[in-house]
């Protein structure tokens, strides 16, 4: 599960700068932390704006404290990663490698005159892109429209001798799939979603016939069906075509299995090398047993130093739930960031026991979760250039239940977010100066406790009834959102907490606990609708999760007025009146989606969510975006990646391995295109 980033304004952290290596002098051990201070003060970690996006740049701190050994396991992690990259592409659009080439090759090769608005305009259209990994945005799933004509396109290609033709050619222009995932009630989901999980004639009662008539071999541990491949309709019969050596997508898994080879001879220790072996067969065979066992191994070492996300993973993309996207993160981790979070797994078991869920649906045992401070090193696919800022996996409930999880936080990316952003919108939309100080004071470390609690005890909490089935088949095209909203309410719950003071996490519980409630009830309520036109249904799952939980919180108070609505100098502003109840509400609330998820209640989390995450209060959103033009900063931001470059003897031998930045998005798009090319246009 991830946790995307909400608003590069509100997301907050400490500097998580890596201490160095054991072993090191004292004297230069302070030497190599002024020095990476000061590194940090002077970076720019802006690239450019464009349209609705801020790129950004990222370091990767304790580089030089690592051995070489371990500088090129996280090159020959990172290079696997890249060498995936077009796969994301695909799965996100049938056309869009096709249109990717062809936009490309223009932008190389065009000599005419680009002062004129049209050429902008195709020059801000390739940029996104390229951020969103195809012709759909990153975020909302809308068609991206592009500001010039279709004859000017013409022009632009017949002027650069590049062929463009049929369907991907008029799709950039027409109504045809306009929706990369449609999320709306009461339609065929998979038959109105662009997404190439499934072929263009596929049906929500194709896949869940096919799906129900799947069994696996042990029940009680039960398949990723669906997983990894894609499904379509041949001569009227269903088939999958599987992502692996010699099937779907098998030019480019050949390349990644080419380094995680690589990587696996400088593996840190023999559990983290037999997890990369078994990722390894997964790849060559596409067997979902062997997906099983290396989830289940991977996230039993958690011994090293370094640490990685690699393959077919998350579902939000898939309208219901089957499907991963390819996705890598390498990470380093922070290990004094780390250290002083282990303290959230080390008390898993007292958050479950003394959580407000049914009895029936705590865990008697949690086991196995794993929290880190990481340090990215390198993002590709799903995870790039829009990153997540958390993530805790595996996803599969037995393996969490039997085995554990991994929670990681991003430090170098949360720390690049508040080094670029600004206060403005803050001060624009807080009720008054009592909640600007609390955020101010407070409101980074709340939102960095929110993101480790929503992994690591989130994620981790909570059982399925016997007999239930996984999410994706009950609670179907709800099951993400329900899923990231529950981690939220657990958040929620233990962020207004004495338990954290006395963990020694926080020096104040009731006021990091109110700038967590005054942060989250101001964005899931107004602040995230500047993302959405006008008139616009909320689609993405975690912007309806962030809405259904605060505005239910708001109807359910409304008696005690616990949350007030305020109108002054015609500006709406929502004030909490009272704390407590509102940490009474979450309880309740998060109660209510366990036992949702735990009984597979599809009525229930149909109700909850079309009901409170969906509709937009129209007035309050034109608002928002009124008062919201006054700031140039753009709404979402992403990032280019560090470049490793690798210095080699006479013989080929890797002897150093240094990190550049890249000068701009263009020239890191441009140089992937043309390194990390392994597929076809047509798949």
């Amino acid at each position: 599960m991830k946790l995307k980033s909400i608003l590069a304004l509100l997301l907050v952290a400490g500097c998580m700068l890596s201490c160095a290596k054991d072993g090191k002098e004292a004297s230069t051990e302070n030497e190599t932390e002024a020095n990476k201070v000061e590194k940090s003060k002077n970076f720019d970690y802006t690239v450019e704006q464009f349209a609705d996006i801020k790129i950004l740049r990222y370091q990767i701190p304790g580089w030089d404290n690592l051995t070489l050994k371990e500088q090129k396991l996280v090159y020959y992690l990172t290079q696997a990663g890249l060498a995936g990259r077009d796969m994301m592409w695909d799965q996100n659009y049938r056309h869009n490698l096709k249109i990717r080439k062809a936009l490309e090759n223009i932008y190389k090769y065009y000599e005419g005159d680009k002062s004129v608005s049209n050429w902008k305009a195709f020059e801000t259209y390739l940029k996104r892109v390229w951020f969103s990994n195809g012709i759909h945005h990153h975020y909302s799933n809308d068609k991206l429209k592009p500001e010039f004509s279709e004859d000017y396109l013409k022009t632009l290609l017949t002027e650069t001798n590049t062929t463009l033709e049929g369907e991907a050619f008029e799709v950039i222009f027409n109504d045809k799939d306009i929706k990369k995932v449609n999320q709306a009630k009461g339609v065929d989901n998979v038959l109105l979603s662009a997404v190439n999980f499934y072929g263009p004639n596929v049906t929500n009662a194709d896949v869940e016939s096919f799906y129900a008539k799947k069994t696996s071999p042990n029940p009680e541990r039960p398949l990723s069906f669906g997983l990894n491949s894609q499904l379509v309709k041949e001569n009227g019969v269903l088939k999958e075509r599987v992502y692996k050596s010699g099937g779907l997508y098998g030019s480019a898994i050949d390349e990644i299995v080419k380094w995680l080879e690589l990587a696996k001879g400088v593996a840190e220790n023999k559990a983290q090398s037999d997890a990369l072996g078994l990722l390894i067969d997964y790849y060559k065979t596409g067997d979902l047993q062997t997906w099983d066992d290396y989830n289940v191994a991977w996230t039993a070492a958690t011994e090293g130093n370094i640490d990685y996300i690699n393959s077919f993973i998350e579902v939000y993309n898939d309208p219901l739930g089957y499907r991963g996207s390819y996705e890598n993160i390498v990470q380093v981790k922070d290990f004094d960031m780390s250290q002083k979070m282990a303290v959230l797994s080390e008390n898993a078991q007292w958050f479950e026991d003394n959580s407000p869920l049914m009895e029936a649906h705590k865990k008697k045992n949690v086991v196995g979760v794993t929290y880190k401070v990481v340090n990215v090193a390198g993002e590709a696919g799903d995870a790039s250039p829009s990153t997540p800022i958390g993530v805790n996996l595996p996803n599969a409930n037995w393996i969490r239940a039997a085995v554990g999880s991994k929670s990681v936080s991003l430090g170098n990316i949360i720390h690049s977010y508040n080094n670029a952003g600004s206060s403005g919108r803050l001060k624009e939309f807080v009720h008054d100066d009592e909640e600007l100080e609390l955020e101010k004071k407070h409101g980074q470390l709340a939102d960095k406790l929110h993101t480790a609690l929503h992994e690591v005890i989130g994620h981790a909490s909570g059982q399925l009834n016997p007999g239930v089935g996984e999410t994706k088949e009950t609670l179907k095209n709800y099951a993400s959102t329900l899923e990231e909203g529950r981690a939220d309410l657990v958040g929620l719950y233990y962020l207004y907490n004495p338990k954290l003071q006395e963990l020694g996490l926080v020096e104040d519980w009731k006021a990091v606990g109110k700038a967590a409630y005054d942060g989250y009830i101001r964005n899931g309520l107004m602040t995230q609708l500047i993302r959405l036109n006008l008139g616009d249904d909320v689609e993405e799952a975690h912007m309806r999760n962030r809405q259904w939980v605060s505005a239910w919180a708001f109807e359910k108070g409304k008696a005690d007025n616990v949350i007030e609505k305020v109108t002054r100098d015609g500006k709406t502003y929502f004030n909490i009146n009272d704390y407590d109840k509102l940490h009474d509400l979450f309880g309740q609330l998060l109660r209510e989606t366990q036992r949702i998820k735990s009984e597979g209640d599809f009525e229930a989390v149909e109700a909850l969510v079309e009901g409170y995450g969906v509709k937009v209060d129209q007035d309050i959103h034109k608002e928002v975006l009124a008062r919201n033009e006054q700031f140039t900063s753009a709404p979402y931001s992403g990032f280019v990646n560090p470049v490793l470059v690798p210095e080699t003897d006479e013989n080929g031998e890797i002897i150093a391995i240094k990190v550049t930045q890249p000068e701009s998005f263009d020239g890191q798009m441009l140089n992937y295109s043309k390194q990390y090319s392994f597929l076809p246009e047509e798949n």
